[in-house]
């Protein structure tokens, strides 16, 4: 059994109920996460590596935004953000100064030889406790592309680099 964006206190007592009553308990939570969305990593992903519980994170591109496609917040004609019919999430994402910070991630990925995609993908499953990412691929060429940030190490200064750009929460 799997839940969705539910948070630590939630996740835990599922886990206390089910294992006091030798019930199936959850094994996986779906929450948002990416390098723009990061509120999981202070109690959500501790609570769930405490009890067993793995993330399978959706939007891990931010609606596509860490794919480097809105550049100085233009919205191509083909894309998620120019369609009204699936746009509703992206006016945050696409903030000057969230598309300001963006852009200065393309360097960090082009330094570790990887697309915007691929640093986006690999920087979620750097989580010991991310067990899959959610992607939203239309052509064979991106899921090609997505798969190869599987088993991606970032070097430490990279790491560094993105949480100089897009602080964790607290920080």
């Amino acid at each position: 059994m799997g839940v969705s964006e539910w948070d630590a206190s939630r996740i835990v007592e599922a886990c206390d109920i089910a294992n006091h009553r030798r019930a199936y308990r959850p094994i996986s939570n779906q929450p948002q996460y990416s390098i723009m969305r990061r509120q999981i990593e202070p109690e959500i992903l501790p609570a769930s590596a405490r009890v067993g519980v793995g993330q399978v994170v959706f939007s891990p591109m931010a609606q596509g935004v860490l794919s480097g496609k809105y550049t100085r917040g233009e919205r191509p004609p083909d894309s998620r953000a120019a369609d009204p019919e699936r746009n509703h999430f992206m006016d945050a994402y696409l903030e000057p100064d969230s598309i300001a910070r963006v852009d200065r991630l393309a360097p960090l990925a082009a330094r570790a030889g990887l697309s915007m995609p691929q640093l986006a993908l690999a920087w979620c499953l750097r989580q010991r406790n991310v067990a899959s990412v959610i992607v939203g691929v239309t052509t064979t060429a991106q899921l090609d592309d997505d798969l190869a940030a599987s088993g991606v190490a970032l070097a430490p200064e990279i790491l560094d680099r993105i949480d100089a750009i897009f602080p964790a929460p607290g920080s």
